[in-house]
């Protein structure tokens, strides 16, 4: 019996050998072929297809045109746009969708191929998995977090003040929300105060109320945060920021937990949780005389430090995904992909601004996007071109050049992991050079 090469093999043979779907159709947008997959996913037989729509038979309830006429139209091939489609009898399916334009002998466009597959049990595994990732409304599977994830519930059933150190963006007030929502204290009040908005007259009243009298002004009596606070959480964000006599009344609360209201002798006892929060280097502050260390010992009982974006990309999609979800309901629109593009700027992209910087990016993206993908025109200009922020940057320091150089040295550190070989081979210096334009340059991990 003679055996078939790859060569003597129809295509057609191929196509209904594999278990994706596979449906072409022509310039009419009529379906001209579907393969046995298609027909058992859809609920079709082939001959009910042919001659239909692909809008009618297979069309993507989260897309605004048909995705293989978009191909056509375009000459894009998308890939692994996820969408719903229903079957025959109304059923919806999960399916991850490519699409590519056909070609005739001469080059012409002359129709398009759409290969979809069903990922309902992908669908399963990522919600169980969402369980792994997602503490109260915060969202991380990188190692860090997760140690984060470990130790919440323990330090939420306790009374301990917390200290949530880290960059401005990185997510402390959701922190502090899930300290206090898995606490005993859930059913009391959450009272947040954001210090460093505040002046440090106007701030000793906010937190300690005051008496009619106590200063100009104040017509009449006002009861304080801690009051407002007793039997549940105060939230004290940028802690960093208070006054060394704000302080002082501070440390008294924490240790004896009572205080005078401002203007008054008469002591108030209160009942209260303290969680703090900063984004500066209190140890720093406490070298220069700005912040009481028996206060910061007396605060950091339970320190948590959040990373940075930049130190746990790998949570990057899956915040992408969840700010989609949100903005899309907030915004009513229904953009469900990004392409692979942008997924590659946003990857590569050092947020200063952290995680709450990701959302202003998506929530710009999805205000622009009049389609269901992301594409890079979307995206705010300095992201796509990141470069220009340097250089602007640096013109407004007065060693410009030095300015550039150091955030060169900076770069490479961070992307080598700070392992000083790599990095030196990666500028193509020696160690010793590296050491010492680090020191010149004045930077420290």
């Amino acid at each position: 019996m003679a055996i078939k090469t790859a060569g003597d093999i129809d295509s057609e043979v191929i196509l209904e050998s594999i278990n994706d779907g596979v449906l072409s159709i022509g310039l009419d947008k009529k379906i001209n072929y579907v393969n046995r997959a298609a027909e058992r996913l859809l609920g079709y037989k082939k001959e009910e297809i042919v001659g239909m729509s692909c809008a009618q038979v297979a069309g993507c309830d989260t897309s605004y045109e048909c995705l293989l006429e978009r191909t056509i139209k375009t000459g894009e091939n998308l890939s692994n746009i996820e969408c719903a489609i229903k079957d025959k009898g109304g059923r919806v399916i999960p399916v991850s969708i490519n699409t590519a334009i056909i070609r005739g002998n001469d080059g012409e466009v002359i129709g398009g191929v759409e290969i979809f597959r069903d990922i309902s049990q992908i669908k399963i595994l990522t919600e169980e998995l969402k369980g792994r990732y997602l503490f109260d409304n915060i969202i991380g599977k990188n190692f860090r977090m997760q140690e984060i994830y470990d130790i919440l519930p323990d330090v939420a059933k306790t009374k301990s003040t917390v200290l949530i150190e880290g960059e401005s963006g990185t997510g402390k007030e959701l922190i502090a929300h899930a300290v206090h929502q898995y606490s005993p204290r859930k059913d009391g009040p959450f009272v947040k105060v954001n210090c460093g908005a505040l002046a440090e007259g106007i701030l000793e009243s906010e937190l300690f109320g005051h008496v009619r009298g106590a200063f100009t002004g104040a017509i009449s009596s006002r009861i304080g945060r801690f009051e407002l606070a007793n039997g549940g959480t105060i939230f004290l964000d940028e802690i960093g920021d208070i006054s060394l006599s704000t302080q002082i009344r501070l440390l008294r609360v924490l240790q004896e937990e009572e205080f005078e209201r401002v203007g008054d002798t008469k002591r108030i006892k209160v009942d209260v949780r303290v969680i703090a929060a900063t984004n500066k280097d209190l140890k720093k502050a406490i070298e220069r005389g700005d912040f009481r260390q028996d206060l910061y010992y007396r605060l950091r009982v339970v320190p948590i430090y959040l990373p940075r974006l930049r130190e746990r990309k790998d949570d990057i999609p899956l915040l992408i995904n969840h700010f989609l979800r949100r903005f899309n309901a907030e915004i009513g629109k229904r953009v469900n992909n990004i392409s692979p593009m942008v997924m590659e700027i946003l990857m590569n992209y050092d947020y200063p601004g952290n995680i709450r910087e990701l959302e202003n990016i998506i929530e710009h993206a999805l205000i622009l996007c009049q389609g269901n993908t992301i594409l890079p025109e979307h995206l705010p200009r300095d992201i796509v071109h990141p470069e220009n922020l340097v250089v602007d940057a640096a013109l407004e320091e007065e060693e410009p050049l030095k300015a550039i150089e150091r955030e060169l040295f900076v770069k490479v550190l961070e992307q080598t992991g700070w392992n000083h070989k790599k990095a030196s081979d990666r500028l193509k210096i020696s160690r010793t050079t590296l050491w010492r334009k680090i020191k010149a340059l004045g930077i420290e991990k």
